[in-house]
């Protein structure tokens, strides 16, 4: 028996509706906000995620899935979407496309961390990318994006968390504080917090481990030390969240996972996943492309995990749309009969049915059986008489109730709700 790997789970037939649904609502609301999907390899050079994401990142210092191929390449596993579409907008051009680039995308992604609720190491993301405006209103219409997303699924129980953590500029006088405040207490620290001391002390805010978080909770706030441009953006985000009707709180511990976001960060909050609440989160990364070795350009997006949409709307009663299930089932009673509910049903196909017939050679009774198990709003039984008189006996499983149909007038009796006069 080969078993399934730690951290993977199947999506079984039974639970895909779930899936779909979610993805078919992500590209309604792409659709509203004009944004085009994108698609990226699900692996990468490994230098775009030590030089996007941040060599200083728990992401790429312990959970990214890197190994050598055949030609001895780095390669790596996406961790995350970003970096991905990145390197997309670089490689081909598309600074000098029409800006801003707004982009979305749903795509596996893969990180070596412990399993645990709406955390696997394969799981799924919802992003978009706008790539090219620096203005407030897009990191405002990001957030907006998001939350017509949350709200599309009929998720309500999530707080929308928002903060800036500055630019360059004034992210060097914080770091300074950061670094004078941590100090005196790094020997009651952890050993990733002290290797990030020197090299990036945001990443202290970020740290996992109880006693850090205890020591970080008492640290500078990067609100005080944003300069006037990032003072003045952050306050117009705010405005304009406000404008549009959105409720937010300022937690100015957000700091982000990941080394390339600037000014903005946002995260939307769940009590009801467990300890890991966050259900979707993004900001601002001004800085990542030039990172990458592409011209200067401005970008926001968020990101949403599927997993832990559908365990939130499963936790708290949201209700997903009735499972598909076939319009009518067709039986046959012997091998001519069967015969000519396989093409009946080819035919119905055809015309946009979902028509269902027997491929196990079962018996009437045990196709009747099944056909209510699949939850088929029709039943039509063939045999001789209905073959001979080329109609059949249409049963509408929610009453119980009969109409003789000729073989022809099927898909139009189905499409007219089982009226046969239209």
């Amino acid at each position: 028996m080969i078993n399934i790997p730690k951290g993977t789970k199947d999506v079984l037939p039974s639970n895909s509706y779930k899936w779909q649904y979610i993805e078919d609502c992500a590209r309604q609301v792409a659709r509203a906000f004009n944004i085009r999907e994108v698609r990226t390899p699900v692996f990468e050079h490994t230098e775009l995620f030590a030089r996007g994401v941040g060599d200083t990142t728990d992401i790429v210092n312990k959970e990214m899935y890197t190994f050598l191929d055949k030609g001895n390449r780095s390669i790596t596993l996406k961790p995350e979407g970003t970096a991905g579409v990145a390197r997309m907008f670089i490689e081909n051009g598309l600074a000098s496309s029409p800006l801003p680039m707004k982009s979305f995308y749903i795509t596996p992604c893969y990180r070596y961390e412990r399993p645990q609720a709406g955390r696997l190491r394969e799981f799924h993301q919802f992003g978009v990318e706008v790539y090219g405006s620096p203005s407030p209103a897009a990191d405002a219409e990001v957030i907006f994006a998001a939350s017509s997303f949350l709200k599309k699924l009929g998720i309500k129980d999530t707080r929308l968390e928002i903060n800036s953590i500055g630019c360059k500029t004034c992210r060097a006088d914080y770091n300074a504080a950061l670094r004078e405040y941590f100090r005196p207490h790094l020997s009651e620290m952890c050993s990733t917090c002290c290797e990030r001391f020197d090299k990036n002390p945001l990443r202290m805010l970020d740290c996992k481990e109880e006693g850090c978080k205890k020591i970080a909770a008492g640290a500078p706030k990067i609100l005080d030390y944003l300069c006037p441009d990032c003072s003045a953006h952050f306050e117009s985000v705010k405005k304009l969240l406000a404008a549009q009707g959105i409720e937010y709180v300022v937690n100015p511990g957000i700091v982000r996972g990941l080394d390339y976001y600037t000014r903005s960060v946002f995260e939307f909050v769940s009590t009801s996943i467990g300890a890991q609440g966050t259900v979707c989160a993004g900001g601002r990364y001004d800085g990542l492309i030039a990172e990458l070795g592409g011209p200067s350009t401005p970008a926001v997006g968020f990101a949403a995990g599927l997993e832990r949409l559908i365990l939130l709307m499963e936790n708290t009663g949201v209700p997903f749309p009735q499972a598909p299930v076939p319009d009518i089932y067709i039986a046959g009673m012997d091998e001519v009969s069967r015969a000519k509910a396989f093409a009946l049903a080819g035919e119905l196909r055809a015309s946009g049915i979902a028509a269902e017939c027997d491929l196990m050679e079962r018996s009437v009774k045990a196709q009747l059986k099944y056909a209510d198990k699949l939850g088929a709003v029709y039943v039509a039984v063939i045999g001789e008489s209905e073959l001979s008189e080329g109609a059949a006996n249409i049963k509408k499983m929610s009453d119980g109730s009969a109409t003789r149909v000729p073989f022809g007038d099927i898909c139009n009796y189905i499409k007219q709700g089982g009226n046969l006069n239209g």
